[in-house]
């Protein structure tokens, strides 16, 4: 047993040496390619390294290359493959903005339809979640709806077209979320819009802009009762002078709800509102 041991202990340090030795040598000979002037040995080396999946090492060399290879026979396939390495590096936004520079230099070029889609590919993979800033969704949009026209024959277009709704989807749950936000703060004052008079009230613009925006989303029922219940809830906290109209309106809304959503779960609260409503109405 205790020989086994002191042999598996002389192995492993034997094989971690072996390790250290090659890791050294393989950043001995990186160092030294990526000090040599010579471009097209550079070239050839960010090829290896891109082939053997070392994608940071391939992304240096390759931006040297780049630079170097301007209006030249490797230029186009230098600039792509340094959008590859950087998107398969995860470096997201330095891939979007590379494969961008590709289309914009070669519209008609070799990867032209491949750098127009990884445009917009690059950026979704960056999309934040719902509650989060979505600038870069927006950028995600645009791109796969460019690509689309650009190549509508294209056999990315249905996998552009599945992204771009994904995408509004993203944005539709951030608009629902801040409906939301609204409509529980109630009516509460720290939250108000200056170009409201309640958190209500905000939540009912939010939520009609968003169906407006977004009129075939999956999410317009949600929408719906948000706008349903704020009325309602408005027109209980309204001042004396506006309750009649506002109340009005929300039972209006509440005909509107049953009518497109008559199997709703909230169907029931419209009712509920509706009678409540009459109450001050019918006068």
């Amino acid at each position: 047993m205790h020989v086994n041991f002191e042999y598996r202990m002389k192995k492993n340090v034997f094989l971690t040496l072996l390790a250290a030795a090659l890791l050294t040598g393989c950043t001995n000979e990186f160092a030294q390619i990526y000090k040599s002037t010579d471009t097209s040995y550079k070239y050839e080396c960010a090829k290896q390294y891109f082939a053997m999946g070392k994608f940071n090492q391939a992304s240096m060399l390759l931006q040297d290359v780049v630079i170097a290879q301007k209006g030249r026979g490797a230029a186009q396939e230098s600039l792509y493959m340094l959008a590859l390495a950087d998107y398969n590096n995860r470096d997201y936004e330095s891939a979007s903005q590379t494969f961008k520079k590709y289309f914009q230099s070669y519209p008609k070029g070799d990867y032209a339809e491949q750098a127009a889609f990884y445009i917009g590919q690059s950026l979704y993979e960056s999309v934040p979640e719902p509650r989060l800033d979505q600038t870069p969704t927006v950028g995600a949009i645009t791109a796969y709806q460019n690509f689309i026209d650009y190549f509508p024959d294209s056999k990315l277009r249905e996998v552009a077209q599945k992204r771009l709704f994904d995408l509004q989807d993203n944005l539709v749950q951030k608009e629902l979320l801040s409906a939301k936000l609204y409509y529980n703060l109630g009516g509460y004052f720290g939250n108000i819009n200056a170009n409201t008079e309640s958190n209500y009230e905000a939540c009912i613009i939010t939520a009609q802009n968003a169906l407006k925006t977004y009129p075939y989303t999956t999410k317009r029922e949600d929408f719906s009762v948000l706008i349903m219940k704020s009325k309602y809830y408005l027109a209980k906290n309204s001042s004396e002078e506006k309750k009649v109209e506002r109340y009005r309106d929300a039972e209006d809304e509440c005909y509107g709800f049953l009518n497109e959503f008559p199997e709703s779960k909230e169907a029931k609260t419209a009712q509920d509102f509706i009678e409540k409503c009459k109450t001050i109405t019918k006068d």
